[in-house]
């Protein structure tokens, strides 16, 4: 009998088990479906700072775990981390927060107590931020915090910034400083020697894991939750070895992301009725939010051939290198709903090397989707459809992203020094010819060779084998082409948030209270993005670590 039962061990699960065991009284139970990742075992493709690997290694993710993007849009393998620290261990290294605004929101949909003045408190405490001091940075946190400096941004993104700033987009200090437009160095979360740092190592480091009340298992998969009534008493566990555990506890915290959150939810009796009784699943709870108000950031991109001048000479140099921030001016959107990576390189590989990238995505989204069960077994993936761009607001943002970055590498000093330019996304056939194999290095040195010595071939060269056909120039001419292009090629941004988000007992779409407790059901807890009740402008793990630390701050004082 364990005091806390954690099941996930991603970015949250790692952070509550840190927390939650400080108390030397208290016992803690980690379950994590993926393998173990320590400072001594972390292989260079997660310990480099260039992160472009990590996610294509099958063994740190989901398998068969697909999405659909958006209606016209076939289902696609839909990357989310299946080892010792989640997200942290194979995501873009991105520590920034969003919006205040983000968080005053979450209050103002139910989750009271959770406004920025609430939270920030919380993101001071998890870093330690090597640039700047004052009122809004934490020097004593586990996560380590920096900028990238100028003497290491490629001649590309030097280039994109210098347009931007003549475009009216001033170069800033700050990314987690006032919320304004402009352009910023990426915030990104490195050790003191640059290398990755996952919640596994920089939370559970080697003080936490020999502590005598914690107790982590891996490659362990959790089939569901085990209740007493309606109070929830542990859960069964699968080990490695096929055999069945069930492990006992006072209090079960579900920290399995906004994907499996709620699939291990309704797997367990929590869920909307019917679609539980059409899967024989008998209804503990009837929350039919489980599974709903599931958001991501859309996104597309526009890409640029790059000459050898404006390569970067640090290839192992972390790619996201400066970001903009802007706003679309749409009604009914905030400031700085729009977010645009600048990135040094746009692949690991030798293509990705020789094209420089503008990635965009909706920084403030509006569309929903849904998570919902194939099927009652824990080794079928649940079903994932985004519904991106079903928002109105959302497809003409992106399609005027496309707009604002073809502008930028059309200004005319940055053009100058460019190759073509063209349109771009993370599309299956893309992501087919990132996997690291043989027959795919040959394709990529052939078509790299090829891009080379092109010369005035070589915006027909992209055309016809890198964009099968589509041209930049005639997209932006044609409205309704533009739009056919972003809805089929929309992509996320691997930022899956609100499937058991947090609200009142009585609003009946809310999963959870403000302190992750599951309406309807005693001792049961989420803890992880899936608790977000709207996205906020921000890649999502460091504010996935800030909701860990206050829910753990929560369940220390439950009894």
């Amino acid at each position: 009998m364990f005091d806390y039962l954690i099941l996930g061990g991603g970015s949250a699960g790692c952070v509550l088990a840190a927390r939650l065991s400080e108390n030397a009284n208290h016992t803690v139970c980690l379950v994590e479906a993926g393998r173990d990742l320590t400072y001594a075992s972390m292989p260079a493709d997660i310990r480099s700072r260039y992160p472009g690997r990590a996610y294509l290694d099958t063994r740190n993710i989901w398998r068969r775990l697909q999405a659909r993007m958006s209606a016209p849009a076939a289902r696609r393998r839909y990357e989310q981390a299946r080892l010792l620290g989640g997200g942290s261990a194979i995501n873009a290294l991105m520590a920034n927060r969003g919006a205040p605004a983000d968080y005053d929101e979450w209050a103002e949909l139910g989750a009271s107590g959770w406004d920025w003045a609430h939270c920030l408190p919380y993101f001071r405490a998890l870093e330690t931020d090597c640039d700047f001091t004052g009122p809004l940075h934490g020097t004593n946190g586990p996560l380590r915090v920096r900028r990238a400096t100028a003497d290491r941004l490629s001649p590309f993104v030097h280039g994109v910034v210098a347009a931007l700033a003549r475009r009216g987009y001033p170069l800033r200090d700050d990314q987690n400083g006032p919320w304004e437009d402009g352009v910023f160095a990426g915030v990104i979360a490195v050790s003191e020697t640059g290398e990755r740092i996952p919640t596994s190592i920089c939370y559970l480091d080697a003080a936490a894991r020999a502590r005598p009340n914690l107790t982590v298992h891996t490659d362990a998969l959790v089939e569901r939750v085990r209740f007493d009534g309606r109070r929830a008493t542990g859960a069964e566990i699968r080990l490695a070895d096929g055999t069945l555990m069930a492990q006992r506890a006072r209090h079960v915290i579900v920290c399995a992301g906004a994907i499996h959150s709620p699939a291990l939810l309704m797997r367990s009796g929590i869920g909307p009725a019917d679609d539980l009784a059409r899967l024989g699943i008998e209804v503990i709870a009837a929350r039919a939010g489980v599974g709903g108000n599931l958001m991501e950031h859309p996104s597309i991109a526009v890409s640029a051939f790059l000459p050898r001048t404006m390569r970067t000479p640090f290839p192992d140099e972390h790619h996201e290198q400066a970001i903009v921030r802007y706003s679309s001016g749409l009604p009914g959107t905030p400031a700085g709903d729009m977010h645009g990576a600048i990135l040094s390189r746009s692949g690991w590989h030798s293509v990705g090397y020789r094209l420089g990238t503008m990635f965009f995505w909706v920084n403030k989204s509006y569309s929903r989707g849904r998570v919902t069960l194939a099927s009652a077994r824990a080794d079928d993936e649940p079903t994932v459809d985004f519904s991106m761009l079903s928002d109105p607001r959302d497809l003409e943002r992106l399609k005027g992203a496309m707009r604002f970055g073809a502008a930028t590498l059309a200004d005319a000093l940055l053009a100058a020094r460019l190759g073509p330019r063209f349109a771009t996304s993370y599309s299956p056939r893309v992501a087919a010819l990132a996997r690291p194999s043989g027959w795919n290095a040959v394709q990529r040195g052939a078509l790299s060779a090829l891009l080379d010595i092109a010369g005035p071939l070589r915006a027909t060269l992209i055309e016809q084998v890198i964009t099968q056909g589509i041209a930049l120039d005639a997209l932006l001419a044609d409205d309704a082409a533009l739009t056919a292009f972003v809805k089929q090629s929309v992509g996320g941004t691997w930022h899956p948030v609100g499937t058991c988000r947090m609200g009142a007992a009585d609003d009946p779409l809310a999963v959870t209270g403000p302190d992750g407790a599951v309406h309807g059901v005693e001792a049961l807890y989420v803890c992880d993005a899936s608790l977000m009740p709207s996205i906020p402008c921000a890649n999502t793990n460091v504010p996935t670590i800030m909701i860990a630390e206050r829910i753990a701050d929560m369940l220390r004082a439950v009894r």
